[in-house]
């Protein structure tokens, strides 16, 4: 990491320039690159070529940036060109020692030419119809290149003319000015920029000069007469003639430039090491030293690739961000504005019918000035879409404010829109206010009542004061996970300001009402919890009679009988019945120890008194059988006892 002293002359240019996030315009796009590369764009087939050297793939995507395909099978795939015409991509395949060419309409490789074993190429221009390539590693690296014009296309290495390249040249060419090549020895420090005539096929070097070496990224003008470097460790982008490399230009940056690109009219793109975290893309239309400036990459900036590029027909800007995957390609849509920010303060709170005051800051590179127009708009519950509070202006030093009063209750919107302009892009931004409401109250009966097994009960809610709704929901969640809590009524109340809805009752449940609010009375609910009992028969069996004595009817048994007790409830889950036994003695009943039986799954539980009855002549017995909330196996019911039957036994 390294951190530059600050130019003086550099600190007055961007004193004034505000550096905000993205315009809302603009896209992150995913893409499976697994690191960041060299990037061209086919303008032909309105497509770019991302080179992925970790994925060994060239990934394309249409004009927007959005992924189309992939051409894989390329081992640490490096540089790319087009030729001319667009109609053939040219990569060198560093990690096996080749170049390829892939037809860009079909997306298939259509030829390969073997550049010699260990000469790994990594830079490719094509100029006069043949491919120059640098190949090799530090001192061990050279110029060389494909004819292919030959009728059998040809490699050729050491065409450097008489220069000891200190790491492999990164090249450039265009048809727009032919014969000629450009090589940047950028591996160290004394490194020159070297001018070739490449007109008879033999390089010549026609101008050389060290410029400071170790040179990142370069890219020709579009007439192919200038070049325009980054690095080295300046805060400039600098423009050099092809024909003396005399400086013509720079751009000043902030921080040490990495890549650049030049759109078909002139207009330069950059991006830096932004150290400080104040702008990595820089953006300069032509003619321009102010520098169009925006952050777009959130973390370190790729370097050592040419990983940006305008879109084929120059409109958009791609910027790829991240060091490794996931990398993401950022487009900006309207690279050639001033990215315009905006930021919205409304207070966190306020009264109903009470003015309150909105600020805001509209900040840009290139200032805006007062009175420049902005549109708000309000939504509340009584305008969810919006509505409009007209144009508000611009004051001076790029802040602006406005009153309002909000006739609505609850959360309270402010948005704030500045339509651009031909040298502004549009931006956008809103806050939000808790804007407070009156209570209201909302009633509901029947709050733990109990209630026989599927009664039908009627639950009247009532609603105080509002302001427009009226409207009231009823809705019941029977105890048990799997039913669920479901809507029972939802209507205006009456004038009364009841709703009445009616439940039947197969389960303890809660019931609840709903006042949603309105503009100006907080929402309400009211829950009351209600029982519902369950149906117990029972039933006695093997009996010889049945008669009225002692009060009650008994059913009579002869000893060598067993009663069969039969116990009817509704089924759930688990549940069982708890069964009681009893003996009269002397005027009271004395209990046995109960028990619980499972219910099958028709609801039905049979229980067997056995034993020596001979024992129990003459002696009078009662049973009873019970769902016991918590006990019989489930809560969803409330406890209920069923009645005592009776029985003895005679010889």
């Amino acid at each position: 990491m390294r951190t530059l002293p600050a130019a003086a002359a550099l600190a007055a240019l961007f004193g004034s320039m505000a550096l905000a996030t993205p315009a809302y315009a603009d896209a992150d796009l995913p893409t499976p690159l697994g690191s960041n590369g060299d990037t061209v764009a086919d303008a032909v087939h309105q497509q770019l070529f991302l080179a992925d050297g970790d994925h060994n793939q060239i990934v394309v995507t249409d004009s927007t940036g959005r992924v189309t395909g992939t051409i894989t099978g390329l081992p640490q795939v490096k540089d790319l060109v087009l030729s001319p015409d667009d109609s053939t991509l040219y990569a060198a395949v560093y990690g096996a020692d080749k170049i390829v060419a892939i037809d860009t309409a079909q997306l298939k490789q259509t030829a390969e030419y073997p550049t010699g074993a260990h000469t790994i190429p990594s830079h490719l221009a094509y100029a006069d119809g043949k491919i120059w390539f640098g190949y090799g590693d530090q001192w061990d690296s050279g110029l060389g290149v494909v004819d292919l014009t030959a009728p059998t296309p040809t490699v050729t290495l050491d065409l450097n003319a008489g220069h000891d390249y200190a790491s492999p040249p990164k090249v450039y060419a265009d048809p727009h000015n032919p014969g000629t090549l450009l090589a940047l020895d950028a591996g160290i420090s004394s490194g020159p920029i070297i001018v070739y005539d490449v007109s008879s096929g033999t390089p010549v070097i026609r101008v050389t000069e060290n410029k400071g070496g170790f040179y990142h990224d370069a890219a020709l003008t579009p007439d192919g007469q200038d070049v325009v470097v980054t690095g080295p460790g300046t805060r400039a982008l600098t423009e050099y003639r092809l024909s003396d490399l005399a400086q013509v230009r720079t751009y000043p940056v902030k921080d040490e430039p990495e890549t650049v690109s030049i759109a078909p009219d002139g207009t330069i793109a950059a991006t830096v090491l932004d150290t400080d975290n104040v702008g990595d893309t820089y953006v300069f239309t032509k003619g321009s030293d102010t520098p169009i400036v925006r952050n777009v990459s959130y973390n370190w900036m790729p370097w050592g690739a040419h990983a940006i590029s305008w879109s084929p027909d120059g409109t958009k800007l791609f910027v790829q961000t991240g060091m490794s995957a996931p990398v993401q390609l950022h487009r900006i849509d309207e690279p050639r504005k001033y990215e315009a920010a905006l930021t919205v303060d409304a207070p966190a709170s306020a009264t109903r019918a009470k003015p309150l005051t909105v600020t805001g800051r509209l900040t840009a590179g290139l200032v805006l000035p007062a009175g420049t127009p902005l549109q708000v708009t309000r939504t509340d519950t009584e305008s969810p879409t919006g509505k409009s509070l007209g144009t508000k202006s611009l004051g001076s030093g790029g802040t602006f404010s406005f009153t309002d009063t909000p006739p609505a209750g609850g959360k309270v919107t402010y948005t704030v829109t500045y339509a651009g302009d031909a040298t502004h892009t549009a931006a956008k931004a809103a806050d939000s206010v808790s804007v407070s409401r009156a209570g209201t109250t909302l009633t509901l009966d029947n709050n733990r009542k109990v209630y026989d097994y599927g009664k039908a009960v009627k639950f009247t809610a009532h609603l105080g004061t509002t302001y427009k709704n009226r409207t009231v929901e009823i809705w019941a969640d029977p105890y048990g996970p799997d039913k669920p809590n479901k809507l029972v009524k939802s209507g205006k109340v009456d004038s009364h300001g009841n709703l009445s809805a009616t439940l039947n009752l197969w389960r303890d449940a809660t019931v609840t009402a709903k006042f949603a609010g309105d503009a100006r009375y907080q929402p309400a609910s009211a829950r009351v919890t209600v029982g519902a009992r369950v149906s117990i028969s029972t039933s006695v069996g093997n009996q010889y009679k049945s008669a009225y004595a002692w009060g009650q009817t008994y059913a009579y048994f002869h000893t060598n009988k067993n009663p069969l007790i039969t116990t009817k409830m509704p089924y759930y889950p688990g549940r069982a019945q708890k069964f009681e036994f009893q003996v009269y003695y002397q005027g009271t009943w004395y209990p046995g120890d109960p028990a619980y039986f499972k219910l099958g799954s028709d609801g039905v539980s049979r229980v067997q008194i056995t034993g020596d009855h001979s024992k129990d002549v003459g002696w009078r017995f009662r049973i009873r059988s019970s769902y016991i909330d918590g006990s019989s196996g489930d809560i969803v019911n409330s406890t209920t006892n069923g009645p005592w039957k009776y029985f003895t036994f005679t010889r």
